[in-house]
């Protein structure tokens, strides 16, 4: 299964009373600028322009104030006195418009009676006038503040925006996690490993008694779900210390030194509540191998990387803080993170056996009505290669078949249907033409036939011609155990299956289709391991070249010098070409010999679109039978 992610406090999202409480400032604002505004105009007299030159002749002008083809202007006391009795209320302001002919004589005139002339201004007290030039800027750093806030609110789950050299690891609560080790089945010696551990953590007196002290760190290894991730959540659920788990690419940002910020800031809280666990999934993301080159080299990631070195085993002891990190290649990771004082311990989740996976199976059950014809010790047998995510998957999707067809219970037959959909893909609807359809079969019952007669070839157990997922057809090989080792019958075995369907294409029609593909790539890639990986090959030798080994990190392949020669790649290549040439001749000879049985096993599969391994077994004794008489 794929893990759930540990269990957590979740930050609340931005508070909504935030953003009104800015639109309310900003409505006040906008009131006071507008109340500003009206206040800040002096209430003034409008006087016809020969009634204004009047009261300057007779001294009653004390100011002007020149603006484009405005004036405005203060009376004297007296002035004040005279034209209240005609404009309303007494008032010393007033303003008036110049006419469109220019007055070339109003200045000397204004002079002479020694009126003060005073340049254009808005007629407000300096304190609003600086409010008003400075307002607009208010607002719009205002705004670009609040915006600025809300992204990184989305970026950083509802933190402030001056928060991001923050850690963000989530602190579980046990109380708040329902996972246990009890919920983990299938690996018992991880489990053994990690229990000692929360031990140390519960009572280290026992430990410390001894001299022992605790692993800085542990590293969980395994493909993908194999259940590193929720191993961790058992322990969170399981140990009476505060836990801290975090993934390792949120410890980068696009702000430079945000990782190596977010690494202290992280230990110092672990620090503040020790003795605590922090968690790091796919520890990968920040623990590359530096200096790789185009695989992986990133200041910023390298930064990080060593700001956990240097907290796991640097100039500070942190001996009651242990680092817990998971990983599905460590192959790629730096050699200072493996060595002893950083990850002391590596515990390996690999595939679970027939035994693990029936006990996880058991756990998966728990909730699930199963019918009486399930046998759990029989699934497990038939789901060789699944991994915990993809078992807990089996059981969801054979509940959601029952849940399908009204049941009131999950039955073998949902299983069966759920593990078809995994291993073969989602069934859809045919499109082939009749002859088409006619090339499938015999494509499928060649990989069948070779599976059925091959000593060392995993038993068939179902051949098909529905399409499935980007299948025309599918011939289906169950192993009858798990396999850690392959010998060389084995594999040359395997390749026959592969050239089967091509092989019986080219019997039958006298010539071969694009069907074949997939076959020929496995097929190729496979002999390219066993002559350049494995030594199979006499006339190349026992060398190991790594020839056809998966180069995820690619910084390395490329910088990585040849291990051989021009002529010796000449050689593998020849090799290779050779031995698949020979391994397609004999497939051909084999199923030329078999022909009754081909065209039995074709005919029949036509008819019935799938076959399970005792229908197949059936037919081809039939014909067989038929071939001796």
């Amino acid at each position: 299964m794929e893990p759930e992610k540990q269990g957590q406090d979740q930050t609340p999202p931005p508070a909504v009373p935030n953003q009104l409480s800015f639109l309310w400032l900003s409505a006040a604002i906008f009131l006071m600028f507008l109340w500003l505004q009206d206040s800040g105009q002096p209430q003034q007299q409008e006087l016809a322009y020969s009634e204004f030159k009047e009261a300057v002749l007779s001294g009653q002008v004390s100011e002007v104030t020149l603006q484009n083809e405005e004036i405005r202007g203060q009376f004297t006391d007296s002035g004040s006195s005279q034209f209240s009795s005609d404009t309303g209320p007494a008032s010393r302001s007033f303003n008036t418009v110049r006419p469109p002919v220019e007055d070339t004589e109003l200045l000397a005139l204004l002079e002479r009676q020694e009126v003060t002339i005073r340049g254009a201004r808005s007629g407000r007290p300096w304190w609003q006038e600086l409010i008003l030039g400075f307002l607009p800027w208010i607002l719009l750093l205002a705004l670009m503040f609040w915006f600025w806030g809300a992204a990184q609110k989305r970026m950083t789950g509802g933190n402030s925006p001056f928060d991001y050299a923050k850690s963000k690891a989530r602190r579980a609560r046990k109380e708040t996690s329902t996972t246990t080790l009890d919920d983990v089945a299938g690996i018992e010696s991880a489990k053994r490993d990690i229990s000692e551990i929360i031990d140390f953590l519960k009572t280290p007196e026992k430990y410390r008694r001894l001299g022992a002290v605790m692993p800085k760190g542990v590293l969980l290894v395994g493909p993908p779900g194999t259940g590193k991730t929720l191993l961790a959540r058992a322990i969170a659920g399981e140990a009476e210390v505060p836990f801290f788990s975090i993934s390792a690419s949120e410890f980068i940002e696009m702000f430079v030194g945000v990782g190596a910020a977010r690494v202290r800031d992280m230990f110092q809280n672990a620090r503040k509540e020790a003795p605590a666990l922090i968690f790091i999934d796919e520890l990968d993301a920040i623990g590359r191998s530096r200096g790789a080159g185009l695989g992986g080299g990133h200041d910023e990631r390298e930064q990080t990387l060593n700001q956990i070195l240097t907290e796991m085993d640097g100039f500070e002891a942190h001996e009651n803080v242990l680092v817990l990190a998971a990983t599905n290649r460590p192959d790629v990771l730096d050699s200072a993170l493996l060595r002893p004082g950083r990850f002391d311990r590596k515990i390996t989740l690999d595939r679970p056996h027939k035994d693990a996976r029936e006990a996880i199976l058991k756990v998966h059950v728990r909730k699930v009505p199963l019918a009486g014809d399930v046998n759990l010790a029989q699934l497990a047998a038939r789901t060789t290669g699944f991994s915990g995510a993809d078992l807990k998957n089996l059981v969801n999707e054979a509940a959601l078949t029952a849940a399908r067809e009204n049941r009131d219970e999950v039955t073998a037959h949902c299983f069966e249907v759920a593990r078809d959909r995994i291993i073969l893909g989602e069934e859809r609807d045919s499109q082939l033409t009749p002859e088409e359809r006619e090339v499938v079969a015999y494509h499928e019952c060649g990989h069948a036939l070779m599976a059925y007669y091959m000593p060392k070839a995993d038993p068939l157990t179902k051949v098909t011609i529905i399409p499935h997922g980007m299948a025309m057809g599918v011939t289906e090989q169950t192993p009858r155990e798990d396999k850690y080792n392959y010998t060389e019958s084995y594999l040359r075995d395997r390749i026959k299956v592969m050239l089967g369907g091509r092989s019986a294409e080219k019997i039958i029609y006298g010539e071969v289709s694009t069907g074949a593909q997939n076959d020929l790539k496995e097929a190729t890639k496979l002999l390219r391991r066993m002559i350049g990986q494995w030594g199979m090959s006499e006339k190349v030798g026992p060398l190991g070249l790594g020839i056809g080994e998966e180069h995820v990190f690619l910084g390395r392949e490329m910088g990585a010098p040849r291990e051989y020669s021009e002529k010796l790649a000449e050689m593998i290549d020849s090799e290779i070409q050779t031995q698949l040439m020979d391994l397609e001749r004999f497939t051909v000879a084999f199923l030329t010999e078999h022909r009754k049985e081909l065209d039995a096993l074709a005919k029949a599969v036509m008819e019935r679109e799938t076959m399970e391994s005792e229908e197949i077994e059936q037919v081809l004794n039939d014909a067989g039978n038929r071939k001796i008489a």
